[in-house]
């Protein structure tokens, strides 16, 4: 299988501007868990995280849902938090509610949940992490650090 192109910086910096509420689906109760740490971040940031796991009731203040199905509005971004070989569904229930991107984690490569999402017209973000993208292209850098690039000693060359 061939590797899908990366998506540039700008179209990541759209889908980061205009993606305000984000469904996150995996995501954990745990405090040191990636997915927990990722929306905790970007709900800090004022996005609107719609946690999806059907074996809580809430996190970080929201009320979970079961399935992506369940969520009685709209949703901007489904922001997946599971293996490769779970995305299948997940892009077909991102398609059926609406949803304008999928995203899938930094390791998590899943083509043909690309393609579906891409066919319906979706943004598709695969092997990013959305916290490390928000942070390296509006300037998050903090304590966790990641080297955005942002804050940098050198000057940039033409």
């Amino acid at each position: 299988m061939a590797a899908a192109a990366a998506p540039n910086e700008a179209l990541l910096r759209r889908i980061l501007r205009d993606c305000r509420t984000i469904a996150v689906v995996g995501l954990s109760a745990d405090w040191n868990r990636p997915s927990y740490f990722a929306a905790s971040y970007l709900q800090g940031k004022g996005y609107r995280i719609v946690p999806v796991n059907p074996k809580a009731e809430a996190i970080l203040g929201e009320r979970c849902y079961p399935r992506l199905e369940d969520i009685p509005f709209a949703v901007d971004m489904v922001d997946v938090f599971r293996k490769p070989a779970d995305l299948l569904p997940i892009a077909h229930s991102a398609v059926a509610i609406g949803a304008r991107c999928l995203w899938q984690k930094l390791g998590v490569m899943n083509m043909e949940a690309d393609a579906i999402a891409r066919a319906a017209g979706l943004e598709s973000v695969m092997d990013r992490c959305v916290k490390i993208e928000h942070a390296r292209l509006f300037g998050g850098l903090h304590w966790a650090g990641v080297n955005t690039g942002v804050i940098s000693a050198q000057r940039r060359t033409a």
